[in-house]
Parts: structure tokens; C-alpha cells; sequence
């Protein structure tokens, strides 16, 4: 397994694929939710490959100043519960670190708070619901 950070259309495609495969083939997230005006050709993401297939992959994107949003994050149904996710999850907490980010806030769904308490992410809000799956924000401060 290789993980790619970058911009570059053949990255960003693969990250796409993987995305309509989890999200609106799996999930049934409509096309229309799941690519939003953030999917911009200057977006940066993390995609994890094994050889040419992308295996996991989440968006790398700020909410403020001080505050990275890791957004779109999934991993390929039979890869999962493998460490996959989490590792690509503390190299972007990492890259944020080295980009000045102080904390990370994202969107959880609520059947992954296990997963992000695990590693150390708080729930900061009630339940929502977004693209119509249950889901909570949580926050974790990002120390140096």
C-alpha cells in the first residue's frame, strides 16, 4: 500500500471513484450531494492505493484559519477494519500540524464514533442529519 497527498487530476479521479462506489452506490448519497462545490481541481486529498486501485481516500480542506475539516473520508468496503482509515486519518491530522492547523472538526457518522473516539476526537454537537444518514460533529485539538 502506497498513500498519494495531492492535487493532480489522476488522483482526484481516483478518489472520486472510490467515492461514488461508497457513498452513492453503498450509502445511496445522491450524485448531486456527494459532489459539491468544494470538489474544485486545486483540492487536495489523501488516497491510499494498493498497486493501481484506490483503497481509501478523504478530502483535505479548512474550515477556518486555525481549523482543518477532513471531509469525504471513506475506505473500500472489503479493506476495511484493516488500520487503513485511521493511518490516512493521522497523516492528514499531521499534514494539518505542519500546515498551522490547531484543531479538526469533521462530520461523523454516528455508526463511526467508536472509530474517531478512538482516536481522540469528542462529539461538540446533537445529532443531524446530513445527506440523510445520521451524523454528529466532533472536534479533537491537534498538538504539536
Amino acid at each position: 500500500m502506497h498513500i498519494h497527498f495531492g492535487n493532480e487530476r489522476w488522483n482526484q479521479a481516483a478518489a472520486f471513484a472510490l467515492r461514488y462506489e461508497v457513498f452513492v452506490l453503498e450509502q445511496e448519497i445522491s450524485l448531486h450531494d456527494e459532489f459539491d462545490k468544494l470538489d474544485t481541481i486545486d483540492r487536495y486529498c489523501f488516497v491510499a492505493y494498493e498497486g493501481t486501485l484506490a483503497i481509501a481516500t478523504i478530502r483535505y480542506q479548512n474550515k477556518d484559519n486555525r481549523t482543518i475539516q477532513p471531509d469525504r473520508f471513506c475506505v473500500r468496503k472489503d479493506y476495511r477494519n484493516r488500520g487503513i482509515g485511521k493511518k490516512l486519518l493521522l497523516l492528514l491530522e499531521d499534514q494539518a500540524r505542519n500546515d498551522g492547523y490547531k484543531c479538526s472538526m469533521l462530520s461523523a457518522e454516528k455508526t463511526a464514533l467508536p472509530f474517531y473516539k478512538s482516536l481522540h476526537y469528542s462529539v461538540n454537537s446533537e445529532e443531524y442529519l446530513e445527506d440523510g444518514i445520521v451524523c454528529v460533529e466532533m472536534i479533537k485539538k491537534l498538538s504539536s
